[in-house]
């Protein structure tokens, strides 16, 4: 078999598990060969996997997918794995070393001052990753504090953590019932910013708001780095079930109103009726858009006054200089983003995958696309060609030509004999028939 350098993404999202095949190219841009989603109803809750067994199902239904984009026989061994669920937040961890007089901050330090913060251990938590240290010298932040004396260095990192289960579940649904090794977890919040921020909106300051089917993500940067990172347990699904419920429709039915009607702020075409479709499915009734508009608007203004004070804790409102960015399949709802500007008075965008990224981008598959871009590892085992597996075809190695000794004497040339004798023996042959014949 042979190593393709391929690598395999799975976003697992509350109403759909994403799965992504693609390489990246010399300048390290990714090219998406495949892209592919199966329902995540009955196993993924809030961005957690509850239901191991179904989730394998799924996530072995997409991983046959993805292989039917590769040449027959192929085998996709490993992914990488986003995690993104309801109880996965920052939070800060400070170490701090004395120097002695005169020294300097070395890169020996830093890192030694990076391995003891990986050996923080959160009650009742799992720590995920550790991103955005912040260093201090004798009480002053300083970007880059290597080569600068002080008796003082402070780090301060950003533990990302979550309930021990959100990392175990997942684990035993992809490793031990699906069977497919994982080529590394990575934060899916952070993974979607690495794609659609720069670095010029992370110095200047702002927010990403990814609204989920089951949770709405919050990442906040400032001066560069990660201020904060929050998930709440709220997002488009509940717009839904409220709909399902009050308007006596099916969950489809309450989907297709709100993605149509829905909207985050009042509606001014209040009087107008819409056709919806019976919850017995018998007939087509129809219903006040006045009806609807509260429920959705309620419902959508919830989720935003959270995301509002989570904000607000973080003590950023002044310092989103690049203002809102908004993403996820719940922001499509009219007016949203509309109503965060009104709210907040920061300019407000929803996120594209920045250029040089992709060739080709999956507006619907933002998150995926970051966590194929965070892998570094070959995913995919592909067999060899027919030409590859023919056996080597050994030549003989031709004689070298005998080059003559000129010191060699050579022998006289012997007379060419062998022409003669056979003309001697057909003479005497014709000579016998001749004699036969005067005999008879």
């Amino acid at each position: 078999m042979i190593n393709a350098n391929f690598i395999a993404a799975i976003d697992l999202g509350t109403s759909h598990i994403t799965g992504m095949l693609g390489k990246k190219n010399a300048g390290g841009a990714l090219s998406i060969l495949a892209c592919e989603t199966e329902s995540s109803a009955g196993c993924i809750k809030r961005g957690c996997v509850y239901n191991v067994d179904e989730a394998a199902g799924r996530i072995k239904s997409l991983i046959t997918k993805l292989e039917m984009k590769l040449q027959p026989g192929s085998r996709i061994e490993k992914v990488y794995v986003g995690i993104g669920g309801q109880s996965i937040r920052s939070v800060e961890h400070t170490v701090s070393r004395m120097l002695e007089a005169d020294d300097v901050v070395t890169d020996g330090m830093i890192n030694r001052l990076y391995e003891e913060c990986k050996t923080c251990k959160p009650d009742m938590l799992d720590v995920l990753d550790i991103v955005s240290p912040a260093y201090y010298l004798d009480g002053k932040l300083e970007p880059h504090p290597v080569g600068i004396p002080c008796k003082k260095i402070e780090a301060r990192y950003k533990l990302i953590v979550g309930r021990p289960s959100l990392r175990q579940y997942m684990l035993k649904s992809i490793q031990k019932h699906a069977r497919i090794d994982i080529a590394g977890i990575v934060v899916s919040p952070l993974a979607l910013d690495d794609v659609v921020l720069s670095e010029d909106e992370k110095s200047m300051g702002c927010a990403v708001i990814n609204f989920g089917a089951g949770v709405t993500s919050l990442t906040v940067y400032k001066e560069g780095l990660l201020a904060g990172l929050c998930v709440i347990p709220l997002g488009g699904n509940l717009i839904t079930k409220d709909l399902k419920k009050l308007m006596n429709v099916v969950e489809t039915e309450a989907e297709r109103i709100k993605q149509t009607y829905g909207s985050a702020t009042a509606n001014k075409d209040n009087d107008i009726s819409i056709p919806v479709g019976s919850a017995d499915g018998i007939g087509i009734r129809e219903i006040k858009l006045s009806d609807i508009s509260p429920i959705i608007e309620a419902r959508s203004q919830e989720i935003l006054e959270n995301v509002y004070a989570r904000l607000e804790e973080m003590g950023v409102m002044n310092a989103l200089g690049a203002g809102i960015i908004i993403t996820g399949g719940a922001s499509a709802l009219k007016n949203l983003k509309e109503a965060i500007h009104e709210r907040l008075g920061k300019p407000v965008r929803y996120a594209a995958i920045r250029k040089g990224i992709v060739e080709k981008t999956h507006p619907e598959a933002d998150v995926a696309t970051g966590l194929l871009y965070q892998g570094t590892e070959n995913c995919v085992i592909i067999p060899p060609s027919p030409e590859q597996t023919k056996p080597p075809v050994v030549t003989e190695p031709a004689d070298p030509p005998v080059t003559p000794d000129p010191h060699e004497q050579k022998s006289p040339k012997q007379p060419n004999t062998g022409g003669l004798l056979r003309k001697i023996k057909k003479t005497v042959k014709g000579m016998g028939q001749l004699f036969d014949e005067e005999n008879t």
